[in-house]
């Protein structure tokens, strides 16, 4: 987790962020974005806890009490942003941005094992759970094609506010719910982990 958390801070920060700094045609959009993305996100978190999907990422497995519906719904809103800017990545660079593909897939390896941990504890099923899942598979899809869509067909500062707000809701997630979680678990040597993946991310980018 303290891995997949480094190699997301560099995909937004290289990948990210900085394209939408960069194409934005007034500067300020892209910081209007980032804050708006990570109030929205912190927003929609903080009610989806009180639902029971605070413990989502609990490596432990360890979520007495957890809410099936919460977790779901959390894996989804965790989900989005990083989906949307896959779809987008398209629109830069005709292909999909490998960094950023491979920071969500080696952040989500620990998430979705958590998450899953935490639907049986609610009783549900094997077959109801990889149903869930399928159904979170296809959302994210859904998100990809929005976000190839808003960023192709859009003006410079909406694709930018657009690519920011999905940065900010990341970054949010990331210090809110992962590296916490990471530290609980990891204890200091999730610091270098951070570093590692941080820098396996940046070198994956520049080859990309």
């Amino acid at each position: 987790m303290a891995f997949g958390a480094g190699a997301l801070i560099s995909a937004i920060s290289f990948d990210l962020f900085e394209e939408a700094a960069t194409t934005a045609e007034r500067k300020s959009i892209a910081f209007v974005g980032l804050a708006i993305g990570a109030l929205v996100y912190f927003g929609g978190d903080w009610m989806l806890d009180r639902r029971g999907g605070d413990g989502r990422k609990d490596i432990e497995g360890d979520q007495e009490g957890a809410d099936g519906e919460g977790i779901a719904l959390g894996s989804v809103l965790d989900g989005i942003p990083e989906s949307f800017v896959i779809g987008g990545s398209l629109v830069s660079g005709g292909s999909v941005s490998l960094a950023i593909v491979a920071a969500a897939f080696i952040s989500n390896i620990p998430e979705g094992l958590a998450s899953t941990a935490g639907l049986k504890t609610t009783g549900r099923s094997n077959r109801e759970i990889v149903l869930l899942w399928v159904k979170i598979v296809i959302v994210s899809g859904i998100s990809s094609l929005i976000g190839y869509v808003v960023l192709d067909k859009t003006s410079p500062d909406v694709g930018a506010f657009a690519q920011a707000f999905a940065a900010g809701a990341m970054l949010t997630m990331l210090a809110d719910t992962m590296m916490p979680e990471a530290f609980e678990e990891g204890g200091k040597l999730v610091g270098l982990l951070t570093v590692l993946g941080f820098s396996v991310a940046v070198l994956i980018s520049a080859l990309d």
